[in-house]
């Protein structure tokens, strides 16, 4: 089961605020990083409504609570996820429950729409009104569907795999949202758009490739000023996934500088990146000591996620990059110590012109004052 941001919009301007998460009670279950598919359950209800905001107040709105979770057409079956391997061309009804959690009546929209990973690696569908452009387009759900107080309504799902459609992982996903109206002492309408859904995996059956490749390594030298300490290389790249099937990574940064000393960092892991998407990463390897340049070697290892099954092999991926690590600090002390060695040279002689000055100064007044007692 998948949850969904909640947002609500101010009126006129349109302004977007974040409210917190959006869930219903019986999604109960917890979210393990192993299994990104697993759900997490939050509250509908988000406390910090009930705070004074400006005046604008709706307890009822506030603790309005419901559920969407995969079923059968009798009723909730137990996934926390719609998973379907189709062929192109294929069609394929689904169900799910929508369950209304309230003393009251309500009217909640549906919406198709296409998958995506969020930067902190979460499962995500666009923001409400979004047109879905890929697997969400396949979808075929109703607009709307009214619940009564305390009861569950069986929402049929049409799925309809186009002939054409590319073998491999078409992630999409079905949401219920809440459009509350709250109006607000200073007149304005503040919107309030809760939403829950439920993710679909849908595998389209065909040869597929998975692969995951390294692209944009760059690299950065931050040196220590102390020049008996070493510095820094700040290594930044982006994982993408260039095969049909999504794929987990784990990443690891080699920077082995022309003069020996390598250091070696592992990146965050990657727990999901979707056919055609990227995440980008970033590390900061410590303890190297600047030797003009360093070679950067970024590897990812893929993994597979969740309760996938990867027919074949996924290729690890793997890309390289040069950093120059001047040895400013260390050039700074050999000039001060050149210049402190050329100092002491210059007084020196400086020194023997002045005696060897003041010697032939006395020799000169010696021999005239010898001169004068002669006559």
């Amino acid at each position: 089961m998948l949850h969904l941001r909640t947002r609500a919009v101010l009126a006129p301007v349109l302004v977007a605020l974040v409210a917190g998460l959006a869930a219903g009670p019986a999604a109960a279950a917890s979210a393990g990083l192993a299994d990104p598919d697993a759900p997490t359950a939050v509250p509908t209800h988000d406390p910090a409504l009930d705070v004074d905001r400006g005046g604008v107040s709706d307890p009822q709105a506030a603790t309005t609570t419901w559920s969407l979770v995969p079923a059968s057409p009798e009723g909730p079956d137990g996934r926390v996820s719609l998973r379907h391997e189709v062929d192109p061309g294929a069609q394929v009804t689904e169900h799910l429950a929508l369950t209304n959690h309230t003393d009251a009546p309500q009217t909640f929209a549906l919406a198709a729409g296409d998958g995506v990973v969020t930067s902190a690696g979460d499962f995500d569908l666009p923001p409400t009104g979004t047109a879905p452009r890929a697997a969400g387009a396949w979808l075929d759900v109703p607009a709307e569907v009214e619940v009564g107080p305390r009861a569950t309504v069986v929402v049929p799902v049409t799925l309809t795999v186009p002939a054409d459609a590319r073998p491999g992982d078409h992630p999409a996903g079905v949401v219920a949202s809440l459009a509350t109206a709250v109006a607000g002492d200073d007149g304005t309408s503040v919107v309030l758009d809760s939403r829950v859904g439920v993710r679909l995996h849908l595998r389209v059956t065909g040869d597929v490739a998975a692969a995951l490749a390294v692209t944009d390594v760059a690299a950065r030298y931050v040196p220590s000023w102390n020049p008996f300490a070493p510095g820094a290389v700040e290594v930044s790249y982006v994982v993408e996934n260039a095969g049909d099937v999504r794929l987990g990574a784990a990443s690891s940064v080699v920077v082995d500088p022309w003069l020996g000393g390598a250091a070696e960092a592992v990146g965050d892991p990657v727990r999901e990146v979707l056919p055609g998407g990227s995440v980008a990463r970033s590390v900061v390897l410590e303890g190297v000591w600047p030797g003009v340049r360093a070679g950067v070697d970024v590897t990812a290892d893929p993994s597979v996620v969740g309760e996938d099954v990867v027919p074949v092999d996924p290729a690890a991926a793997a890309a390289s990059a040069t950093v120059w690590t001047p040895p400013l600090a260390q050039a700074g002390l050999v000039l001060v110590l050149l210049a402190l060695v050329l100092g002491v040279r210059a007084a020196r002689r400086r020194a023997a012109a002045r005696m060897e000055t003041a010697v032939a100064r006395a020799r000169s007044e010696a021999l005239a004052a010898a001169g004068a007692t002669t006559g």
